[in-house]
């Protein structure tokens, strides 16, 4: 199989490295040692940002994959399952083995009635599945009891054990009466939807015999995870079973939500009718020579640069794209969610020449954009997003200063650039525009409160 065009440096890189430990076997080098080799192999300095890029994906958890080409094929694995959902059982089948995990689900918990959807599995027995079911209000117990549940980022995985209170883990009746008999001492956990009375997750179950999630662990996950929230929120939003090119047209045309394939440089293929409403009204998406445009500029750039990662670098595309508030009048309209097609057998073969769909979804549905994608729309730094959570929250700069154990006068700066990359003043007009671009249930709740 043809490798990636994005990995090629990464294979050509892997190739001087077996070069290099074959010269260090032999004594040793000016450039690579053999225990540098096993974490920091790639240190030719003339690649320069490149290389530095592929040393961020292997401290984060990419060595747990043989080669970047089976990297890209699992990236394309996750989104073919959009197309089609059966494919799921054998996804997660892969992800457990690049995590070292024997089993796993996507499942949705009802909060209000203490109910659990399975909605796709891997390695569970029907008496497992039946039992996970009836610990519906135990799994959702644990999830109350993860910190920041309400504000922490999406696509930051969790480890029960790291997480959780030891004694709150080993005295649930959850662990003691499914967990603990069937040899489950961790849970590699990712939550996809969080709404007041709704949670979505993506769970890896871990056997004894690898013991507790590790660091690499949590970076692999950390690496699909976008892809996955991605993959499992546009397959929400079209609720359909395999899709096949013939019928595509007639496909798109039943859904509400709004979907435009596009191609290179968002030339429109195809729009369904929802779509169609919506560029004729030029609210929220316009057509403008032929190309899909947002009316917001940053929403603009985003989807943009979305579109093109969709095109050259769909496994590179990572958080772009998934969520973005398009605005009309200052307020949220609809939000956009981008599925790259470019590769995969099942999603080339839906339109030709098409890079991408474009889901759009009116505002007050569920799956809006989150305070993630307002800092990335904004440009917001690190410290600047975790600011903008805090003050959002309803704490002053004195309490976000002692919270982020950070100086006031450090924080106080902060808070200036936040405004002036956002456009407002004071942090009444921040608060204002936040509550515009993301509902309630996407915001930190209240201090307090």
């Amino acid at each position: 199989m043809a490798i990636h065009p994005k990995f090629r440096l990464f294979h050509d890189l892997e190739t001087q490295n077996s070069n290099a430990l074959r010269a260090d076997a032999r004594g040793p080098s000016p450039c690579l040692s053999r225990s540098a080799s096993r974490r920091r192999p790639y240190c030719c300095a003339k690649h320069g940002n490149v290389l530095l890029k592929i040393q961020t994906l292997c401290d984060e958890g990419f060595m747990k994959f043989q080669s970047m080409e089976q990297y890209s094929e699992l990236i394309g694995s996750i989104y073919d399952c959009t197309i089609d959902p059966t494919l799921w059982p054998d996804t997660i089948a892969t992800i457990c083995g690049v995590t070292d995990c024997m089993a796993g689900a996507i499942r949705v918990s009802d909060l209000e009635n203490s109910r659990l959807h399975l909605v796709q599995t891997w390695n569970y027995d029907p008496a497992t599945l039946s039992d996970m079911s009836g610990h519906a209000a135990g799994i959702a117990a644990f999830w109350a009891a993860v910190p920041n549940l309400r504000s922490r980022p999406l696509d930051e995985p969790a480890s029960v054990r790291r997480e959780l209170p030891h004694d709150v883990v080993e005295n649930s009746r959850y662990n003691i009466e499914w967990a603990r008999p069937r040899g489950i001492i961790d849970v590699l956990a990712l939550l996809l939807l969080r709404e007041p009375t709704r949670l979505g997750d993506f769970t890896l179950s871990r056997h004894k015999s690898s013991g507790p999630v590790t660091d690499d662990n949590l970076g692999t996950m950390r690496l699909l995870a976008p892809h996955i929230r991605r993959a499992v929120t546009i397959g929400d939003l079209m609720d359909m079973k395999t899709l096949e090119a013939q019928v595509l047209r007639a496909t798109l045309d039943t859904v509400t939500t709004g979907v435009v394939v596009v191609g290179a440089k968002a030339r429109i293929l195809h729009a369904n009718d929802a779509a169609r409403r919506m560029i004729e009204a030029r609210s929220p998406v316009v057509s403008l020579r032929g190309c899909l445009a947002a009316l917001h500029p940053e929403a603009n750039r985003e989807l943009a640069r979305a579109i093109a990662l969709a095109r050259s670098d769909e496994a590179g595309i990572g958080a772009a794209g998934i969520g973005v508030p398009l605005l009309r009048d200052g307020m949220a309209a609809a939000t956009a969610h981008v599925l790259p097609l470019a590769r995969g057998d099942l999603r080339t073969r839906l339109v030709p020449q098409a890079v991408a769909a474009v889901f759009i979804v009116a505002a007050g549905t569920p799956l809006p954009a989150d305070l993630d994608t307002v800092a990335r729309l904004f440009g917001l730094t690190a410290a600047e997003a975790r600011l903008l959570r805090r003050l959002t929250a309803g704490e002053t700069i004195a309490e976000a200063s002692a919270a982020l154990g950070v100086s006031q006068a450090t924080m106080r700066t902060h808070c200036q650039h936040l405004y002036a990359k956002i456009g407002v003043s004071r942090r009444s007009e921040l608060v204002t525009l936040v509550n515009r671009l993301t509902p309630s249930a996407h915001r930190p709740p209240p201090q307090g409160g």
